[in-house]
C-alpha cells in the first residue's frame, strides 16, 4: 500500500546568516538554505549522494541550533516540499533570491548565498530545469557551497573562475584522491580536525587556513585546506572523517 506524506506549508526557504554562529561572522550579508541531510525526510530519499558514513554521523545537522527538534522539523518540512513539489520549491527559491538581489542592487552591496547548508544538490541546474530561471544571472549575489561531488567542481569551473560561485570540496574518510583532484584545480578542500588540538600549518603538503573564522573564508583563498574543528556529533567520530 502506497504511503501518503502530508506536506506542511513552508513560508520561507532562506535563513539570514545572523541565525548561524559561523555565517554570523561573514563580512558580507548572508543567507543560507538548510534542508535535512541524506535521507532524513518523509520520503527516505538521499539528497547528499556522496555522504560517507563518517559524514552522516558527523553532519552539522546535529550542531548548534540544528540540535533543537523545532529546527530539525522545519528543515524536514522544507526537504519534503522540495521532494514533493520541485517546481513550487524552485519558484519560491527564485522569488526569495530575486528580492534579495533587488535590495542588494538598490543598496549597493553584495550578498553571500549558500544554498547547501546541510544538503548537496545542484540548485543551479535544478532551478533552470524546473522553471527556466538562471540563479547565476541575479545581480549582486555571490554563491558559495561545500560539496563532496567532484562532478560539481568540474562542471562549474568557469563560474568559479568568474567569481560567481565559490565551491569547496569536502574531504571524507574515503575520498582523498578526489580531494587531490580538486586541489590541483585550485579548489579549496575542507578537512575536519580534532577540536582539542590546534590546526596544523599544513596537511598532506598543503597549507591549512582556519575555515572557522567565517563561513566565507573560501572566497579569499584557493587551492588550500580549509581546516574546520569537529562540532556536534563529529567530536566523537571514529570513522576517520575527523583527523586526530
Amino acid at each position: 500500500m502506497e504511503t501518503l506524506v502530508k506536506i506542511q506549508t513552508v513560508k520561507k526557504l532562506l535563513s539570514e546568516g545572523s541565525t548561524n554562529a559561523k555565517t554570523a561572522k561573514n563580512e558580507l550579508k548572508s543567507f543560507i538554505l538548510y534542508l535535512a541531510p541524506f535521507n532524513l525526510n518523509s520520503f527516505g530519499i538521499n539528497i547528499c549522494p556522496k555522504a560517507s558514513e563518517g559524514c552522516k554521523m558527523s553532519c552539522l545537522f546535529s550542531a548548534g541550533r540544528g540540535s533543537f527538534s523545532s529546527v530539525m522539523n522545519a528543515r524536514i518540512r522544507k526537504t519534503d516540499f522540495y521532494l514533493s513539489d520541485r517546481k513550487g520549491f524552485c519558484t519560491m527559491l527564485f522569488s526569495e533570491l530575486s528580492e534579495i538581489s533587488r535590495k542588494a542592487v538598490k543598496g549597493g552591496y553584495k550578498v553571500a548565498i549558500r544554498l547547501n547548508g546541510t544538503s548537496d544538490l545542484d540548485f543551479f541546474a535544478i532551478v533552470k530545469n524546473q522553471i527556466g530561471k538562471d540563479l547565476l544571472s541575479l545581480d549582486n549575489l555571490i554563491y558559495y557551497d561545500y560539496s563532496k561531488l567532484i562532478g560539481k567542481v568540474l562542471k562549474y569551473q568557469n563560474e568559479m573562475k568568474a567569481g560567481k560561485y565559490f565551491l569547496t570540496f569536502s574531504r571524507s574518510e574515503n575520498n582523498w584522491s578526489e580531494c587531490l583532484q580538486a586541489l590541483n584545480l585550485g579548489v579549496n578542500v575542507a578537512v575536519v580536525f580534532d577540536r582539542k588540538k590546534p590546526l596544523p600549518a599544513t596537511f598532506e603538503g598543503y597549507q591549512v587556513i582556519d575555515g572557522d573564522l567565517s563561513d566565507i573564508e573560501m572566497l579569499s583563498n584557493s587551492g588550500v585546506i580549509l581546516g574546520l574543528k569537529a562540532k556536534g556529533k563529529a567530536i566523537k567520530d571514529t570513522t576517520g572523517f575527523v583527523i586526530r
